[in-house]
């Protein structure tokens, strides 16, 4: 997953992502693993005070399908009050309301909380949340999965673009830490750790001269428990295909 910048003005960025992988399957649902194929729409849009960043993953098996969906909005605290907040390497401060939806597992999310946006050198944009992880999931009556205490998230989000020779590349993602809690059944779902950094090639620049709109390359996915499995660890690396609208 790619978030982005909050500075620059009435702006906006909407991708589709192909990935490719064989993704591991947490030991509550099977355990093993599965070729996967995910068509991401991805899109991020600056306002008059924040941004939005969203992005809804269709996943696919040989015999599964699911939809899953992670929504944004972000409140500048500069942008609200037309002054410079920035404090050493933070650069803006403000409010986050983030939601999480799994279509298949019935789960909801609700994640209000705060960003520190970062002014690291030679980075486009550098954002670190610290929220709430509120459950709103009906649970296992409901045909779902089971519900879960709330707990609390942190994130950190970037991209770091760079040059190699005529080549122009970049590193980007997010990584998220989320904290243990027990679910409707009293059972413990443990802390996680995921970290998903994609390294583009601007390919389209390389064959039509037209930059910032067709890339090639990896993701590389390492999961510490699974979906809060203590049993599953995952490190897997993903092809990567983007458009770029």
């Amino acid at each position: 997953m790619a978030t982005t910048g909050l500075n620059a003005a009435d702006w906006s960025t909407t991708e589709l992502q192909l990935q490719r992988g064989d993704l591991d399957v947490p030991s509550f649902a099977g355990g093993g693993s599965e070729q996967t194929t995910i068509l991401t729409l991805q899109h991020a849009s600056g306002w008059k005070y924040g941004d939005t960043f969203f992005f809804v993953d269709a996943s696919k098996t040989s015999d599964n399908s699911d939809l899953y969906a992670e929504l944004y909005p972000h409140f500048s605290f500069g942008k609200i009050s037309g002054k410079d907040l920035s404090v050493g390497p933070i650069r803006d401060f403000g409010l986050v309301t983030g939601l999480n939806f799994a279509a298949d597992a019935n789960v909801l999310k609700y994640l209000p909380g705060v960003r520190l946006s970062l002014d690291l050198p030679g980075f486009a944009f550098a954002n670190l949340d610290v929220t709430a992880y509120i459950d709103d999931s009906d649970g296992v009556a409901s045909g779902g999965a089971p519900a879960e205490d709330d707990s609390y998230m942190v994130d950190f989000s970037w991209a770091y673009p760079f040059k190699i020779g005529s080549t122009s590349w970049s590193v980007e993602g997010h990584a998220e830490y989320i904290g243990s809690r027990d679910n409707e059944f009293g059972d413990k779902v443990s802390h996680h750790i995921l970290a998903q950094p994609q390294l583009r090639l601007d390919l389209g620049e390389q064959l039509f001269d037209r930059a910032g709109q067709l890339f090639v390359g990896i993701e590389y996915q390492y999961w510490n428990n699974k979906l809060g499995d203590s049993k599953t660890d995952e490190s897997v690396v993903q092809a990567l295909l983007v458009w770029r609208l």
